[in-house]
């Protein structure tokens, strides 16, 4: 079944210093790690390109299988993430390589601006897919499920090969996955997320939907 593959780029979204420490492993950051952070994030916006490609499939939920009509895959955490749903919103984001070009180079020279700048990444990823949410779900008067990524809990990174061949992204948006199922620019995701048609609030942050919690990076919200 044909999709239609749409684009969407933005400006830069907020910017969360405390995410981007969480994301470093800084919890509890001096005022010295503080100024460090914002010197290398602003650094790092003048390498940020904030794309996302996107299209919408059917879903249809069969215990723990969940058929796209394009692929199908067996995931209990994702068919319990879509439960209710008959349509999901798939999506593809990056930031660019500009952040990856600069982790490698202070990962040679400066370690400390090379893990600020990998937390740098991480937030502005994650920023940008909550800007792409909300701004889908505000423009067609729907809500979101939260988020689910291949990879995340039991839904297999094998699914990356249907999903990139559903929203071509190479061409789309500039984002490769390598034979391992690396992508690139590293700064990148790819998710579902359930469409609602209750207009509730939108629910886009993926470590609700994760049963890992004892996981370093897990959002205290």
């Amino acid at each position: 079944m044909s999709v239609i593959v749409s684009t969407w780029t933005c400006s830069s979204p907020p910017f969360s210093e405390e995410e981007a420490l969480r994301y470093a492993g800084c919890r509890g950051a001096d005022e010295g790690m503080r100024r460090l952070l914002l010197d290398c994030a602003a650094q790092a916006e003048e390498q940020m390109a904030y794309r996302v490609c996107y299209g919408v499939l059917s879903v249809c939920i069969q215990g723990d299988c969940c058929d796209f009509a394009n692929f199908s895959v067996c995931s209990r955490q994702l068919a319990k993430n879509l439960d209710g749903c008959t349509s999901v919103l798939l999506f593809g984001a990056t930031v660019g390589v500009g952040i990856d070009r600069l982790i490698a180079k202070y990962g040679r020279i400066s370690p400390a601006r090379a893990v600020m700048l990998q937390g740098i990444g991480a937030e502005r990823i994650e920023a940008l897919c909550d800007a792409f949410c909300r701004n889908y779900a505000e423009g067609n008067d729907v809500g979101l499920r939260p988020r689910f990524s291949p990879g995340y809990g039991d839904l297999p990174l094998e699914v990356q090969k249907s999903v990139f061949a559903v929203l071509d992204c190479p061409r789309k948006i500039g984002l490769s996955l390598s034979e391992s199922l690396l992508m690139s620019p590293s700064k990148s995701v790819t998710a579902f997320a359930g469409i609602t048609h209750n207009k509730r609030k939108s629910e886009n942050n993926g470590c609700s939907s994760c049963e890992n919690t004892g996981c370093s990076y897990r959002s205290e919200q």
